[in-house]
Order: structure tokens, then C-alpha cells, then sequence
């Protein structure tokens, strides 16, 4: 019986850290969605190739009609290959999740795409994207897997 205030107070302890450990993990859903916002703003202000670079890992991997490009600079060499104009590409995350780890996390969501081809006709198409995010050394997020 003497044990019961330390045994009580372990368990405020304890329930205190799952707390705040939650706490922590809505913050880093709350930086993925900036990310996943500032991403698809700069795809519609400066272009879908510029933003993919510059939110891409250098080790990032497309997934594009069943070919894997690997890298950053594989990943400008399939956009600079692109036959399109005006490219216009929308996500939302309907979705996020974080590691317990708080270094990976992903997103998923619908996406819209349209662009001009080579004859003048807009094509378009919509669907769902999956994207993987990796925390960076600088505390950044990059994306791995798109």
C-alpha cells in the first residue's frame, strides 16, 4: 500500500509522454501538410518540373506508367523529355500519416492534371496520388517516393 503513490504517480507520468508524444506527431502531420501545400504551389507558380526538383530527395523515385526514375536528375531528364505545354497539375492530401519515429511519413489524395500536347489538344486526366516523405538533416521534408 505504501508503494500506491508512486505506482499513481507513474501512471500520470506515463499517460503525460503518450500525450505529448501525440502532440508531437499532429505537429509533423501539420508540417507535411505545408509541405504537401507548398509543393503543389509552386507545381502551379513556377512549373511542375521545379517544384518536383525542388522537393525531391536526391535518392527520390517516380513512379510514372510502370517505369521507376530514380534521382533528382533523372527526375528533370523525364520532365525535359515531356511533349506537353501549359501543364497544370492540382493534389490535395485527404490523407497524411507519420511514423512514431517522426522521420517518415505519407500522403495520399486526388489529383488533376491537364495539359496541351503537341497538336494543340488539352488532354487531361485525374486519379489518386501516393507520395512518401522523408525528414532531411536540416530538418526539411523531401519527398522519396511519388
Amino acid at each position: 500500500m505504501r508503494h500506491l503513490p508512486f505506482f499513481v504517480f507513474s501512471l500520470f507520468l506515463l499517460g503525460s509522454c503518450q500525450s505529448e508524444e501525440k502532440t508531437d506527431l499532429e505537429a509533423l502531420k501539420a508540417e507535411i501538410r505545408a509541405a504537401e501545400k507548398a509543393f503543389n504551389d509552386m507545381a502551379a507558380e513556377s512549373g511542375v518540373k521545379e517544384a518536383f526538383l525542388s522537393f525531391s530527395a536526391e535518392d527520390a523515385v517516380l513512379n510514372r506508367g510502370g517505369q521507376m526514375i530514380k534521382g533528382r536528375s533523372a527526375i528533370g531528364e523525364y520532365f525535359d523529355a515531356q511533349p506537353f505545354d501549359s501543364v497544370r497539375l492540382q493534389w490535395t492530401p485527404e490523407f497524411v500519416d507519420v511514423s512514431t519515429s517522426g522521420d517518415l511519413a505519407y500522403t495520399y489524395g486526388p489529383f488533376t492534371f491537364s495539359a496541351v500536347d503537341s497538336t494543340g489538344q488539352t488532354l487531361g486526366s485525374q486519379g489518386f496520388f501516393h507520395t512518401v516523405w522523408k525528414k532531411q538533416a536540416d530538418g526539411s521534408w523531401k519527398f522519396v517516393y511519388d
